[in-house]
Parts: structure tokens; sequence; C-alpha cells
């Protein structure tokens, strides 16, 4: 597999404030969890945008969500959201924040919401250097390697930033974050080899 590309990831850290209160007096409260819901519904149902031919559909996730003091008869006076958006190239950081502003706007939540961007999309598309990376590990490897945008961010999105194109190419991740992470010492002269044809490709290319 080549890294041809890799989604942005945009996080919201998003309080609801209500009004807290006794259950059996609801009138007198205002519940957070209940006026943050149909907007809720709306961005979970929300089609951020269709994707390409190298990105899937952007996603906005839910990971986090709290509220009340533990009893069953309190309502909230607050509820804590926590979501991010893996976002594509067809989105952008600022299009994702207007859009979600504009549904909790739309359904009247009183919120404070806090931002983070860990990182931004990039793609280098289908070409010279995909091209020459995949002849390279065809060559050494025998096989014929993918491109693919899937996985997390990566160091590649602080390059990207001076680089043309882009792309990543490394072992085997089968272990990846886990204990005892590692890769085959069979797979390290193989992985130089393919570095050494691509740099004497696009060197011979760029002389010709």
């Amino acid at each position: 597999t080549i890294k041809n590309g890799r989604r942005g990831s945009l996080s919201g850290n998003l309080t609801v404030k209500g009004k807290q209160g006794h259950i059996a007096y609801p009138h007198l409260a205002v519940n957070p969890v209940h006026t943050f819901a149909p907007a809720l519904a709306e961005l979970a149902a929300t089609e951020w945008d269709a994707g390409n031919e190298y990105f899937p559909p952007t996603g906005f996730q839910i990971s986090n969500i709290n509220g009340g003091t533990g009893a069953t008869n309190v309502i909230p006076g607050t509820l804590n959201v926590k979501f991010n958006f893996r976002f594509s190239t067809e989105s952008t950081e600022e299009g994702l924040k207007q859009r979600v502003h504009a549904v909790l706007d739309k359904h009247g939540v009183d919120y404070g919401l806090e931002w983070m961007c860990s990182g931004q999309p990039f793609l280098t598309e289908a070409g010279k250097l995909t091209d020459t990376a995949r002849r390279a590990i065809a060559e050494v490897c025998g096989v014929e390697a993918e491109l693919s945008t899937s996985g997390g961010t990566s160091d590649g999105r602080f390059i990207k930033a001076v680089a043309d194109e882009l792309i990543e190419l490394g072992p085997s991740n089968a272990t990846i974050h886990q204990i005892n992470e590692n890769v085959l010492l069979e797979d390290i002269p193989k992985l130089s080899a393919v570095y050494e044809r691509m740099m004497a490709d696009l060197l011979h290319s760029e002389s010709a």
C-alpha cells in the first residue's frame, strides 16, 4: 500500500448550557440534553461531502458525551459533547465549522464550542511519483501496490506544506500501536532497495 493522502482531523469540544433543577419541576429547569437532541440528530444525519476517487465521504462522529450529577432526579445544568471530523479534500476546516455552528444556532442551542484542528487533509494524485513507487515495489517485492488514503493522521501533514508531492511508504504496520510493535528484519533491505530504485528512477528522469 502506498499512502498518497490523508484525511484531516478536526475536533470540537461542545458545552451545551442548561439550568439544573428537580426532575419533578421541569418548568423550572432547562435540560441541555433535550435542547441538544434535535441538533445532534441533524449533525449525525448530515452528508458533509461525497468524497472523491481518493477519499471516502467526510465523517462526523461523537467520541464522548456526558452530563448530570449521577442522580436520577436531577436535570443536568450542562452537557459536554466531544466530536471529531475526519475530512477529505472536498471539505475545509472553516466550512465544517460554519456548518456546525449553523445547525446549533438553527435549533436554538445555548452553547460554547472550542475547536482543535490537528491536521489538514492532503493529496498527491496518481502520477509520476506514485507510478515510480509502484514500479519499484513491483520489481523488488513482486507485488502490485495500491494507492490509499485510509488510516489516521501522520507527519505527512507537516511535510506536505513544503512538498509539491508526497507519498508514504514504509514497512508493514500490522503491529502498529501495540505492545512490542515491530517490523520484520527481512523487510528492511527490501524497503531500502525500493527507495534506491525510486531515487535512481526519479533522478534519471530529471536528468534526461
